[in-house]
């Protein structure tokens, strides 16, 4: 793992609201950081009780120390810049060198300790979204603890009641905060670690981001119109793979922080639904699926057997989440006869191309962009331009993947005879279609622009 290490020893270390001595704050846990956003390999339990560690898509989990029985993290809240996709960086803040933050797991029963520094230049403090704790652990700002300083650093400790997956974020200047990236997932493994076992366990969080073409740092005021809909703070094509074994028992942990809805669907596989931030589902409870619709606020766990090879899409099925720094205000263009205007346009303007006229498709068009700034639908695959990005990735699933190895295996080799191909023979006679935008005698055609979104 890629990581360099600091420790926080020169801040006063606060519990709750109560100062703790030098020689305490010296006595500070290690706060590792983590520079890339490849995904990491999954961290094996070093102390404490057994479990099955996960996978967290482009990012890591948060090593620990043992300290008399006590599980202990530190977290430290900071600015970070985090690579969106190759060719995009953005100025975030976030935990431990990146956004979203390292993935902390524990086990059922544990008596967890997790101090946090905060290095932003406001007041801060984390909510542990799902945990059953003490009112006073809840982490919200001014309602259960005083804020978090800058330069200062809190405690918080309970037990790990309940297995299962959760969620951490502010909850003080939360619009602004969390907007700007900061957000991290939490996993509570079961005692026995044996139950609800599977082969592989991901994990990661969905977030959105408002950054203008060109620029670096999101807008923190967008309500609705982001351009940027990621699978941990990464899109497509700088989303990393699922790679799998054929024939294991695959969970996928999602967790949703962004302010809308997300209909998220697999491709060739049936899966059920078998966790939410309330708890396992019972078998009786749970029903084959090929898409789940994620609320705000919401985790899901899925699973599903890999019994098919190749490579399967998994994306948000709302298609404007599925590009890169969409436009809102771009007119639909098909069926308009640009040439006239086009031939008056590059006398001005030589490079001027026509857009939209037969769809929006944009594969082999290669435009001048802003710096730091992507494509709006990009991704090479075998067999050419793929056309996403935003909440989009593949599930890998080969044959001779080894238990235990999450390496790319490359793009798939199909068998012969199982890709579509182009019929060459001979073809029906059609009736043709009139002519795009010609009028039909005696029919009457209005058109009426729209204006926002509520006209």
């Amino acid at each position: 793992m890629v990581t360099r290490r600091k420790f926080f020893t020169g801040a006063a270390a606060l519990a709750g609201a109560t100062a703790v001595s030098r020689i305490g704050a010296a006595t500070l846990p290690e706060a590792a950081s983590m520079d890339s956003a490849a995904t990491q390999a999954p961290l094996p339990p070093s102390s404490g009780r057994p479990y099955n560690p996960v996978v967290t898509l482009n990012g890591w989990s948060l090593p620990w120390r043992m300290k008399n029985g006590v599980k202990e993290f530190h977290l430290v809240a900071e600015p970070v810049v985090r690579e969106i996709a190759p060719g995009m960086k953005a100025n975030l803040w976030g935990y431990n060198g990146q956004s979203p933050g390292p993935t902390i797991e524990v086990v059922e029963g544990d008596r967890v300790r997790i101090f946090v520094t905060n290095r932003l230049p406001e007041e801060t403090s984390i909510h542990w979204h799902g945990q059953r704790l003490p009112n006073g652990m809840d982490g919200v700002a001014g309602l259960t603890q005083p804020g978090i300083p800058p330069g200062k650093t809190f405690v918080y400790e309970f037990e790990a009641k309940r297995p299962g997956t959760f969620m951490y974020h502010p909850h003080a200047d939360e619009m602004v905060q969390m907007a700007m990236g900061m957000m991290g997932f939490w996993v509570t493994h079961p005692k026995n670690a044996g139950f609800m076992k599977v082969d592989r366990d991901f994990v990661f969080l969905l977030g959105n981001y408002d950054i203008a073409p060109g620029s670096y740092t999101p807008k923190t005021s967008t309500m609705l119109d982001f351009n940027l809909w990621t699978i941990n703070t990464r899109v497509f094509p700088g989303v990393d793979s699922m790679n799998v074994r054929q024939g294991d028992r695959v969970r996928i942990r999602i967790g949703n922080l962004t302010m809308t809805n997300h209909p998220f669907h697999l491709h060739g596989h049936e899966f059920v639904t078998t966790g939410t931030d309330g708890g396992w589902l019972r078998p009786e409870a749970r029903f084959p699926e090929v898409t789940l619709d994620i609320g705000v606020g919401q985790m899901r766990a899925i699973e599903f057997d890999a019994t098919d090879t190749g490579d399967w899409p998994f994306h948000c099925h709302k298609s404007h989440h599925t590009m890169n720094a969409m436009g809102h205000d771009v007119p639909t263009m098909i069926g308009v006869d640009q040439k006239d205007i086009a031939k008056r346009i590059n006398s001005l303007v030589p490079d001027y191309m026509a857009m939209g006229e037969r769809g929006g498709s944009m594969g082999s068009m290669e435009m001048p962009l802003p710096d730091n700034t992507l494509p709006m639908m990009t991704g090479d695959g075998p067999f050419g331009n793929i056309e996403m990005g935003g909440m989009f990735t593949t599930v890998k699933i080969r044959r001779d993947q080894k238990p235990g190895d999450y390496s790319d295996p490359g793009w798939y080799r199909h068998p012969k005879g199982t890709v579509a191909y182009e019929w060459t023979g001979d073809m029906p006679s059609a009736i043709q279609a009139p002519d795009a935008g010609r009028q039909a005698p005696g029919v009457e055609l209005t058109v009426r622009k729209p204006v926002g979104h509520n006209h």
